[in-house]
């Protein structure tokens, strides 16, 4: 097995394992807390630009299963385990770890104390890095080229044109085919997981996913009972056109609208609130989330690097859920318009389930608005 490098923006260096493709890749490192869930953290296109560390120290044991995957393929720019499981075990296993890995070309290392990483990324922040493998005479060349430039490679990384990049339909709008009395939903995709869809899907709904580019104007021909705005990658604040479209579908007001991960940050921005980065983001399934109006707390799954900033909220923006551990904005009810989103991942696969009955809540809101109508 070939060794690998993790050479941070700063100067660390962590020396591993080589674990999946041969070659250097930088990003953004960031860590995750899931102990389960590893594949559809792969293949979440919210990942893209990111070198991603697992905290769980065991990675891999239950294999890989096609059927769990979150979009077409893998979007991370590396991975980082603190030990990879070469002989997985479950009756769904369709290949190991390292074997995708190899086959989606990402550059991984395993066998680093990534307690001490992640301990690294919570202090300082989000840093970029560069993952390296092959021989120990290429990783020392790798090692003193970054010295020799001053780490400037690896610093002046930047993660852009992020929603564009990850489209996952080539542009396409696409159909799903649920059949009877369904509510018909438009799901704009930002780098959607699948099983936003999934879950629409599971209640009736018959969902046309639209690319990222779609006009408002496009969207309301479309005579649908309700929009979604999926997740997605980078910073919300970049994606101008989008959100002057998700303005446009606001100002309507007749359609009913529900926000995940970015595309909360999006609606929140199209209604005049502001986002910024957070230190090192929000990742993995146990973060905990308060009710603000029950005091109820969830455990939700959570992947996002900024947030809607709590005192930017307009009048008729309402904090519905707040983080327990650092009291930002984790959902908002927009009282002017039929229309709420939430920062979490109401349709997490791999877990936890708490928050799942916000897409029913969705289907209430679109039946009280055909109601009206």
């Amino acid at each position: 097995m070939n060794k690998a490098f993790l050479i941070l923006e700063d100067g660390s260096v962590f020396e591993g394992e080589s674990i999946g493709a041969t070659g250097k890749s930088i990003g953004e490192v960031v860590f995750t807390t899931g102990m389960t869930g590893y594949i559809e953290t792969l293949t979440d296109p919210s990942y893209f630009g990111q070198i991603v560390t697992q905290t769980f120290p065991l990675i891999g044991n239950y294999g890989v299963m096609n059927e769990d995957f979150e979009s077409k393929k893998s979007w991370v720019r590396g991975y980082i385990v603190r030990e990879l499981c070469e002989k997985p075990s479950n009756f769904r296993c369709e290949g190991s770890l390292g074997d995708f890995l190899k086959k989606q070309n990402i550059v991984g290392i395993t066998g680093i104390d990534t307690r001490a990483l992640t301990k690294k990324i919570r202090e300082h922040g989000v840093m970029n890095g560069m993952l390296v493998s092959g021989t120990e005479a290429e990783l020392k060349s790798a090692v003193e080229q970054c010295k020799k430039d001053n780490f400037s490679e690896i610093k002046n990384y930047k993660i852009e044109n992020a929603v564009k990049s990850v489209q996952d339909g080539n542009g396409d709008i696409t159909q799903s085919s649920v059949t009877g009395n369904t509510k018909k939903v438009v799901l704009f995709d930002f780098g959607a997981k699948k099983n936003i869809q999934r879950e629409l899907e599971k209640r009736g709904c018959n969902v046309t996913v639209v690319p990222c580019d779609t006009t408002a104007e496009e969207v309301i021909k479309l005579s649908p009972d309700g929009i979604m705005l999926s997740n997605g990658p980078g910073d919300p604040a970049e994606n101008v056109k989008i959100i002057e479209e998700i303005r446009k579908i606001c100002e309507y007001g007749k359609i009913p609208v529900f926000g995940i991960c970015l595309g909360h940050q999006m609606l929140a921005l199209a209604r005049g609130a502001k986002t910024s980065k957070l230190k090192y983001g929000h990742r993995g399934g146990n973060h905990p989330c308060k009710d603000a109006e029950t005091g109820r707390v969830y455990i939700t799954s959570q992947n996002h690097g900024y947030a809607v900033e709590n005192t930017s909220l307009p009048p008729y923006a309402k904090m519905s859920f707040f983080n327990v551990n650092d009291g930002t904005v984790e959902g908002i009810e927009y009282t002017d318009i039929p229309a709420f989103s939430v920062q979490f991942h109401p349709e997490a696969c791999g877990g936890p389930h708490d928050t799942n009955f916000l897409f029913d809540k969705f289907l209430k809101m679109m039946e009280a608005e055909n109601a009206i109508k």
